[in-house]
Protein backbone atom coordinates (compact mmCIF):
# COMPACT_ATOMS: atom_id res chain seq x y z
CA UNK A 1 0.00 0.00 0.00
CA UNK A 2 1.17 3.48 -0.75
CA UNK A 3 1.42 5.91 2.08
CA UNK A 4 -1.12 8.71 2.24
CA UNK A 5 0.10 11.74 0.32
CA UNK A 6 2.55 9.75 -1.77
CA UNK A 7 3.31 11.39 -5.12
CA UNK A 8 5.53 9.43 -7.54
CA UNK A 9 8.68 10.91 -9.04
CA UNK A 10 8.45 10.66 -12.81
CA UNK A 11 11.63 10.44 -14.84
CA UNK A 12 11.30 10.88 -18.55
CA UNK A 13 14.07 9.24 -20.55
CA UNK A 14 14.94 11.49 -23.53
CA UNK A 15 14.88 10.39 -27.15
CA UNK A 16 18.13 9.54 -28.81
CA UNK A 17 19.93 12.79 -29.46
CA UNK A 18 20.71 13.93 -32.91
CA UNK A 19 24.28 13.81 -33.93
CA UNK A 20 26.30 16.67 -32.59
CA UNK A 21 23.81 17.54 -29.88
CA UNK A 22 24.59 16.95 -26.22
CA UNK A 23 22.59 14.49 -24.27
CA UNK A 24 20.70 15.49 -21.14
CA UNK A 25 18.10 14.09 -18.87
CA UNK A 26 14.96 16.05 -18.01
CA UNK A 27 13.67 15.19 -14.62
CA UNK A 28 10.21 16.39 -13.61
CA UNK A 29 9.62 16.14 -9.87
CA UNK A 30 6.18 16.80 -8.41
CA UNK A 31 6.27 18.53 -5.00
CA UNK A 32 5.18 16.14 -2.33
CA UNK A 33 2.09 17.48 -0.59
CA UNK A 34 2.08 17.41 3.21
CA UNK A 35 0.17 14.60 4.85
CA UNK A 36 -3.28 15.58 6.04
CA UNK A 37 -4.53 13.99 9.21
CA UNK A 38 -7.63 11.90 9.10
CA UNK A 39 -10.74 14.05 9.64
CA UNK A 40 -11.76 11.82 12.53
CA UNK A 41 -8.45 12.23 14.33
CA UNK A 42 -7.87 15.47 16.29
CA UNK A 43 -4.83 17.47 15.38
CA UNK A 44 -2.27 17.21 18.15
CA UNK A 45 -0.48 20.18 19.58
CA UNK A 46 2.83 19.69 21.25
CA UNK A 47 1.96 22.23 23.93
CA UNK A 48 -1.58 20.96 24.56
CA UNK A 49 -0.60 18.48 27.26
CA UNK A 50 1.47 21.00 29.17
CA UNK A 51 -1.25 23.68 28.96
CA UNK A 52 -3.93 21.31 30.28
CA UNK A 53 -1.60 20.28 33.08
CA UNK A 54 -0.97 23.91 34.01
CA UNK A 55 -4.71 24.70 34.00
CA UNK A 56 -5.51 21.67 36.17
CA UNK A 57 -2.78 22.61 38.60
CA UNK A 58 -3.97 26.22 38.77
CA UNK A 59 -7.55 25.07 39.33
CA UNK A 60 -6.46 22.74 42.11
CA UNK A 61 -4.48 25.51 43.79
CA UNK A 62 -7.43 27.90 43.50
CA UNK A 63 -9.82 25.34 44.99
CA UNK A 64 -7.42 24.73 47.88
CA UNK A 65 -7.14 28.44 48.46
CA UNK A 66 -10.93 28.86 48.39
CA UNK A 67 -11.52 26.18 50.99
CA UNK A 68 -8.73 27.38 53.23
CA UNK A 69 -10.33 30.84 53.27
CA UNK A 70 -13.79 29.54 54.11
CA UNK A 71 -12.54 26.97 56.62
CA UNK A 72 -10.51 29.62 58.41
CA UNK A 73 -13.32 32.17 58.62
CA UNK A 74 -16.10 29.56 59.13
CA UNK A 75 -18.34 31.05 56.47
CA UNK A 76 -19.42 29.22 53.31
CA UNK A 77 -20.66 30.29 49.88
CA UNK A 78 -23.80 28.51 48.76
CA UNK A 79 -25.69 28.35 45.49
CA UNK A 80 -29.46 28.19 45.52
CA UNK A 81 -31.83 27.68 42.61
CA UNK A 82 -35.40 28.98 42.86
CA UNK A 83 -38.15 29.35 40.25
CA UNK A 84 -37.03 32.96 39.69
CA UNK A 85 -33.42 32.00 38.98
CA UNK A 86 -30.14 30.80 40.44
CA UNK A 87 -27.77 32.83 42.59
CA UNK A 88 -25.12 32.89 45.28
CA UNK A 89 -25.22 33.86 48.95
CA UNK A 90 -23.30 33.14 52.17
CA UNK A 91 -24.12 31.06 55.25
CA UNK A 92 -22.45 30.47 58.60
CA UNK A 93 -23.22 28.53 61.79
CA UNK A 94 -22.64 30.04 65.22
CA UNK A 95 -23.89 29.43 68.79
CA UNK A 96 -27.33 30.95 69.21
CA UNK A 97 -26.22 33.15 72.11
CA UNK A 98 -23.70 34.90 69.84
CA UNK A 99 -26.27 35.97 67.24
CA UNK A 100 -28.87 38.71 67.09
CA UNK A 101 -31.87 37.52 65.04
CA UNK A 102 -32.66 39.41 61.88
CA UNK A 103 -35.17 42.25 62.21
CA UNK A 104 -38.32 41.30 60.30
CA UNK A 105 -40.44 44.32 61.30
CA UNK A 106 -40.11 46.08 57.96
CA UNK A 107 -40.65 42.88 56.00
CA UNK A 108 -43.79 41.98 57.89
CA UNK A 109 -45.19 45.47 57.38
CA UNK A 110 -44.84 44.96 53.63
CA UNK A 111 -46.75 41.67 53.81
CA UNK A 112 -50.47 42.56 53.44
CA UNK A 113 -51.64 39.11 54.52
CA UNK A 114 -49.54 39.15 57.68
CA UNK A 115 -50.59 42.72 58.46
CA UNK A 116 -54.23 41.67 58.10
CA UNK A 117 -53.75 38.75 60.51
CA UNK A 118 -52.00 40.98 63.03
CA UNK A 119 -54.80 43.55 62.82
CA UNK A 120 -57.39 40.83 63.40
CA UNK A 121 -55.46 39.59 66.44
CA UNK A 122 -55.29 43.12 67.84
CA UNK A 123 -59.04 43.53 67.41
CA UNK A 124 -59.64 40.30 69.31
CA UNK A 125 -57.50 41.55 72.19
CA UNK A 126 -59.31 44.91 72.25
CA UNK A 127 -62.70 43.21 72.22
CA UNK A 128 -62.06 41.39 75.50
CA UNK A 129 -64.80 42.32 77.95
CA UNK A 130 -63.83 43.85 81.28
CA UNK A 131 -65.72 42.16 84.12
CA UNK A 132 -66.37 44.29 87.19
CA UNK A 133 -66.70 42.19 90.32
CA UNK A 134 -68.81 43.21 93.26
CA UNK A 135 -67.18 43.53 96.68
CA UNK A 136 -68.16 40.12 98.08
CA UNK A 137 -66.97 38.27 94.96
CA UNK A 138 -63.68 40.16 95.02
CA UNK A 139 -63.10 39.04 98.65
CA UNK A 140 -63.72 35.42 97.66
CA UNK A 141 -61.11 35.65 94.91
CA UNK A 142 -58.68 37.27 97.31
CA UNK A 143 -59.06 34.41 99.79
CA UNK A 144 -58.45 31.86 97.02
CA UNK A 145 -55.29 33.74 96.01
CA UNK A 146 -54.04 33.69 99.61
CA UNK A 147 -54.56 29.93 99.80
CA UNK A 148 -52.65 29.44 96.55
CA UNK A 149 -49.80 31.56 97.84
CA UNK A 150 -49.59 29.56 101.06
CA UNK A 151 -49.59 26.24 99.22
CA UNK A 152 -47.06 27.59 96.76
CA UNK A 153 -44.55 28.33 99.51
CA UNK A 154 -44.44 24.64 100.44
CA UNK A 155 -43.30 23.77 96.94
CA UNK A 156 -40.59 26.41 96.68
CA UNK A 157 -37.81 23.80 96.74
CA UNK A 158 -39.40 21.81 93.95
CA UNK A 159 -39.94 24.96 91.90
CA UNK A 160 -36.33 26.00 92.39
CA UNK A 161 -35.17 22.60 91.12
CA UNK A 162 -37.38 22.95 88.06
CA UNK A 163 -36.06 26.47 87.44
CA UNK A 164 -32.49 25.16 87.63
CA UNK A 165 -33.32 22.49 85.06
CA UNK A 166 -34.89 25.14 82.82
CA UNK A 167 -31.77 27.31 83.14
CA UNK A 168 -29.59 24.36 82.14
CA UNK A 169 -31.76 23.69 79.11
CA UNK A 170 -31.62 27.37 78.14
CA UNK A 171 -27.84 27.32 78.44
CA UNK A 172 -27.64 24.21 76.26
CA UNK A 173 -29.89 25.90 73.70
CA UNK A 174 -27.55 28.89 73.68
CA UNK A 175 -24.62 26.61 72.86
CA UNK A 176 -26.44 25.05 69.90
CA UNK A 177 -25.11 26.25 66.55
CA UNK A 178 -27.75 27.86 64.35
CA UNK A 179 -27.59 29.22 60.80
CA UNK A 180 -27.16 32.85 59.78
CA UNK A 181 -27.21 34.06 56.17
CA UNK A 182 -26.17 37.02 54.11
CA UNK A 183 -29.46 38.69 54.88
CA UNK A 184 -30.81 42.06 55.97
CA UNK A 185 -34.07 43.01 57.65
CA UNK A 186 -35.62 39.62 57.13
CA UNK A 187 -34.67 39.23 53.47
CA UNK A 188 -32.19 36.78 51.98
CA UNK A 189 -29.70 38.54 49.68
CA UNK A 190 -28.99 36.40 46.60
CA UNK A 191 -26.60 37.52 43.86
CA UNK A 192 -26.67 36.45 40.21
CA UNK A 193 -22.87 36.53 39.84
CA UNK A 194 -19.86 36.03 42.13
CA UNK A 195 -18.65 39.51 41.17
CA UNK A 196 -21.80 41.21 42.44
CA UNK A 197 -21.69 39.23 45.69
CA UNK A 198 -18.07 40.17 46.34
CA UNK A 199 -18.81 43.80 45.49
CA UNK A 200 -21.58 43.87 48.10
CA UNK A 201 -19.40 42.24 50.75
CA UNK A 202 -16.62 44.75 50.15
CA UNK A 203 -19.00 47.72 50.15
CA UNK A 204 -19.56 47.58 53.89
CA UNK A 205 -23.34 47.48 53.38
CA UNK A 206 -25.33 46.25 56.39
CA UNK A 207 -26.01 42.54 56.71
CA UNK A 208 -26.76 40.05 59.47
CA UNK A 209 -23.35 38.44 58.85
CA UNK A 210 -21.55 41.64 59.87
CA UNK A 211 -22.00 40.64 63.52
CA UNK A 212 -19.53 37.79 63.01
CA UNK A 213 -15.97 38.38 64.22
CA UNK A 214 -14.56 37.09 60.92
CA UNK A 215 -16.69 39.31 58.66
CA UNK A 216 -14.24 42.20 58.33
CA UNK A 217 -11.43 39.87 57.34
CA UNK A 218 -13.65 38.22 54.73
CA UNK A 219 -14.54 41.59 53.21
CA UNK A 220 -10.83 42.33 52.80
CA UNK A 221 -9.74 38.97 51.38
CA UNK A 222 -12.59 37.53 49.33
CA UNK A 223 -12.28 37.43 45.54
CA UNK A 224 -14.85 36.43 42.87
CA UNK A 225 -12.85 33.24 42.22
CA UNK A 226 -13.47 32.23 45.85
CA UNK A 227 -17.23 31.99 45.28
CA UNK A 228 -17.16 28.31 44.36
CA UNK A 229 -19.74 26.39 46.45
CA UNK A 230 -19.17 22.73 47.20
CA UNK A 231 -21.59 20.18 45.79
CA UNK A 232 -23.21 19.76 49.20
CA UNK A 233 -23.74 23.53 49.37
CA UNK A 234 -25.65 23.64 46.07
CA UNK A 235 -29.44 23.44 46.40
CA UNK A 236 -32.04 23.06 43.63
CA UNK A 237 -35.33 24.11 45.18
CA UNK A 238 -36.70 24.83 41.73
CA UNK A 239 -36.78 21.08 40.93
CA UNK A 240 -38.40 19.81 44.13
CA UNK A 241 -42.07 20.22 43.27
CA UNK A 242 -41.70 18.76 39.79
CA UNK A 243 -39.74 15.81 41.15
CA UNK A 244 -42.42 15.04 43.74
CA UNK A 245 -45.16 15.24 41.13
CA UNK A 246 -43.46 12.50 39.14
CA UNK A 247 -44.45 9.86 41.69
CA UNK A 248 -42.61 7.64 44.15
CA UNK A 249 -40.50 5.87 41.52
CA UNK A 250 -38.95 9.12 40.30
CA UNK A 251 -38.23 10.78 43.64
CA UNK A 252 -34.62 11.92 44.03
CA UNK A 253 -33.62 11.37 47.70
CA UNK A 254 -30.49 13.56 47.53
CA UNK A 255 -32.41 16.44 45.96
CA UNK A 256 -35.25 16.29 48.49
CA UNK A 257 -33.07 15.79 51.58
CA UNK A 258 -30.79 18.70 50.69
CA UNK A 259 -33.80 20.89 49.95
CA UNK A 260 -35.19 20.13 53.41
CA UNK A 261 -31.89 21.07 55.05
CA UNK A 262 -31.57 24.47 53.38
CA UNK A 263 -35.29 25.20 53.82
CA UNK A 264 -35.00 24.63 57.58
CA UNK A 265 -31.91 26.83 57.74
CA UNK A 266 -33.54 29.67 55.82
CA UNK A 267 -36.77 29.38 57.79
CA UNK A 268 -34.89 29.60 61.09
CA UNK A 269 -32.53 32.40 60.11
CA UNK A 270 -35.17 34.47 58.28
CA UNK A 271 -37.84 33.80 60.93
CA UNK A 272 -40.46 32.00 58.84
CA UNK A 273 -42.55 30.16 61.44
CA UNK A 274 -44.98 28.77 58.87
CA UNK A 275 -42.16 26.96 57.05
CA UNK A 276 -40.70 25.68 60.31
CA UNK A 277 -44.10 24.28 61.28
CA UNK A 278 -44.46 22.49 57.94
CA UNK A 279 -41.05 20.84 58.41
CA UNK A 280 -41.29 20.27 62.16
CA UNK A 281 -41.05 16.85 63.78
CA UNK A 282 -44.17 14.78 63.21
CA UNK A 283 -45.32 16.70 60.12
CA UNK A 284 -45.99 14.88 56.85
CA UNK A 285 -42.98 16.51 55.18
CA UNK A 286 -40.77 15.53 58.10
CA UNK A 287 -42.02 11.94 57.72
CA UNK A 288 -41.06 12.16 54.04
CA UNK A 289 -37.57 13.38 54.98
CA UNK A 290 -37.03 10.57 57.51
CA UNK A 291 -38.27 7.91 55.09
CA UNK A 292 -35.92 9.20 52.37
CA UNK A 293 -32.96 9.13 54.74
CA UNK A 294 -33.80 5.59 55.83
CA UNK A 295 -34.14 4.45 52.22
CA UNK A 296 -30.74 5.92 51.37
CA UNK A 297 -29.05 4.20 54.32
CA UNK A 298 -30.11 0.78 53.04
CA UNK A 299 -30.44 -2.43 55.02
CA UNK A 300 -33.57 -3.27 56.94
CA UNK A 301 -34.10 0.40 57.70
CA UNK A 302 -33.89 1.13 54.00
CA UNK A 303 -36.55 -1.47 53.25
CA UNK A 304 -38.86 0.00 55.88
CA UNK A 305 -38.11 3.50 54.60
CA UNK A 306 -39.17 2.56 51.07
CA UNK A 307 -42.38 1.08 52.43
CA UNK A 308 -43.07 4.31 54.31
CA UNK A 309 -42.44 6.35 51.16
CA UNK A 310 -45.15 4.47 49.30
CA UNK A 311 -47.65 5.53 51.95
CA UNK A 312 -46.88 9.23 51.50
CA UNK A 313 -49.11 10.94 48.98
CA UNK A 314 -47.21 12.50 46.10
CA UNK A 315 -49.82 15.22 45.66
CA UNK A 316 -49.78 16.17 49.34
CA UNK A 317 -45.98 16.32 49.38
CA UNK A 318 -45.78 18.41 46.19
CA UNK A 319 -48.40 20.87 47.42
CA UNK A 320 -46.61 21.27 50.74
CA UNK A 321 -43.27 21.89 49.08
CA UNK A 322 -44.81 24.33 46.63
CA UNK A 323 -45.95 26.38 49.61
CA UNK A 324 -42.48 26.23 51.19
CA UNK A 325 -40.69 27.26 47.99
CA UNK A 326 -43.19 30.09 47.54
CA UNK A 327 -42.64 31.44 51.07
CA UNK A 328 -38.86 31.29 50.72
CA UNK A 329 -39.01 32.97 47.31
CA UNK A 330 -41.09 35.76 48.83
CA UNK A 331 -38.28 36.78 51.19
CA UNK A 332 -35.46 36.64 48.62
CA UNK A 333 -33.92 39.94 47.54
CA UNK A 334 -32.32 39.32 44.13
CA UNK A 335 -29.22 41.36 43.35
CA UNK A 336 -27.51 41.58 39.96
Amino acid sequence: MRPLGYVPIVTRRPEAPASGQPTHTEVSVARQSPQRPDADEPELDETEGSVESDVAEATSEAAHRDRSLWDELRIDPIEIALPAGTGFTLRAYRPARELTPTDVTERDEDDPFLARRQAAAAEEEDSDEVVILDEDLAKDFAEVDDEKSASGRTGDDEDSDEETDDDDEAEDAGDEEVPVFLSHRGRLLVFKTPESLVSYVRSGAPTDLSQLDSWNELSERVEPADIAPLDEDTYELDLVVENLRGGHDTWDPALLIEAGEVARDVAYALRLPAVLDMLSAGSSLDDLDEALRAAVNGGVGGFLGRRRLKKIGAQTASLGWRTIVGKISAVVDWRD
